[in-house]
């Protein structure tokens, strides 16, 4: 995190020059001296600290419209420095993160900008990634899109399947599947499939919104009795999904499991839940999980395009709880350099916060929903 300090200073640089160089326009006019320089009362000469203080307050659009009402307020507003604090300061905060929102800036603030850094408009990435600029971004449908909707409404469908797996389903205190299938106010059950892919159960039908049916299969690492035993004694479990290196204590997958081929290749998309509490296992864990990730999506099991939806998840959620932030999971997860859409959207197992902005992403992302 930048210090405030470090803005305040770079702020004061901006706005000494601003006036250094209306005063030498104004000693090279016609006799007119200092006269344009406003000495009155304005917000421009309130202390730079202050005038900090007061942007710290205001939303990114106040900011942009800060910045048009004058060249002075226009510098001020530009700053990479002021922006690149904001970033750090507020991506803690939000509470998604997708393939096209995340930010290329480093998690940690330096005291200045490299040269690689500068180069970075840092008030267009934080305006390009901040959720609720994103959110005001979103295109109406069009009407040859509304129309398309119509007639897709018409033709009957499959129901699209989706595999969650992933470590959060295991490691938390509160369950997360459980919580789901006894909340029909958040996802109502629309049925239990009489089917297999391989050997592997059908999952359980669920409705959005009334209107779009999909189906989850859950694909966990081992039997209930293991895992409960794992949680409860902190233990790292090798899954039955993926096939290990022989004679190794690294639980790094080499490969999917062949007896699941089957399913990665028929599901739409993937959830994977994550343990984002704070209290979760060292670094390692995280490099177990993306290397999970990297399995399941490889090329030659067939989910080239498959997008994954990743559940940052924890327990509950109170005024004395933290977890880590969904901006952290996707650094840590090595999503960026994934080819597949993903997004990791922040829920909790108590509560399903945010469950279902991740739902609509993912049944808009497999073709679902327009």
């Amino acid at each position: 995190m930048l210090r405030r300090s470090i803005v305040v200073q770079s702020l004061r640089s901006i706005r000494d020059r601003f006036f250094d160089t209306i005063r030498q326009r104004n000693e090279q006019s016609d006799g007119q001296g200092p006269g344009n320089i406003v000495t009155g009362p304005s917000l421009d000469n309130v202390p730079v600290d202050m005038q900090f203080l007061i942007m710290t307050f205001l939303s990114p659009q106040d900011l942009c419209r800060l910045g048009g009402t004058s060249t002075y307020w226009r510098s001020m507003v530009r700053d990479p420095v002021l922006w690149k604090y904001f970033l750090l300061r507020d991506m803690p905060l939000w509470q998604s993160v997708d393939h096209l929102s995340v930010p290329q800036v480093k998690l940690t603030g330096s005291a200045v900008l490299d040269d690689s850094e500068m180069q970075l408009d840092y008030m267009a990435e934080y305006l390009r990634v901040c959720p609720a600029c994103r959110n005001q971004w979103q295109h109406q449908p069009r009407v040859f899109e509304s129309v398309t909707s119509f007639f897709q409404s018409l033709v009957p469908v499959s129901e699209p399947q989706f595999a969650m797996f992933g470590p959060g389903l295991e490691q938390l205190e509160i369950s997360l599947m459980n919580t789901i299938m006894c909340s029909p106010h958040v996802l109502p059950v629309a049925g239990l499939p009489q089917r297999q892919i391989d050997g592997i159960g059908s999952g359980i039908s669920f409705k959005y919104k009334d209107q779009h049916r999909f189906n989850i299969a859950t694909l966990y690492s081992t039997n209930r009795s293991v895992r409960e035993r794992a949680r409860l004694e902190h233990l790292n479990l090798r899954s039955k999904l993926f096939v290990y290196e022989e004679d190794s204590e690294s639980n790094i997958p080499l490969s999917i499991n062949p007896m699941f081929n089957q399913v990665c290749q028929a599901v739409n998309g993937f959830i994977f839940v994550v343990n984002a509490e704070t209290e979760r296992g060292t670094d390692r864990g995280w490099e177990e999980e993306s290397a999970q990730i990297r399995v399941i999506l490889d090329p030659a099991v067939g989910a080239l395009s498959h997008p994954i939806l990743v559940l940052s998840c924890v327990s509950r959620e109170t005024a004395d709880s933290r977890r880590i932030p969904c901006v952290t999971v996707a650094h840590q997860l090595q999503l960026g350099s994934l080819t597949n859409p993903w997004m990791v959207q922040d829920t909790a197992a108590e509560t399903l916060t945010g469950l279902l902005d991740g739902i609509d992403w993912l049944l808009r992302h497999s073709g679902v929903m327009l």
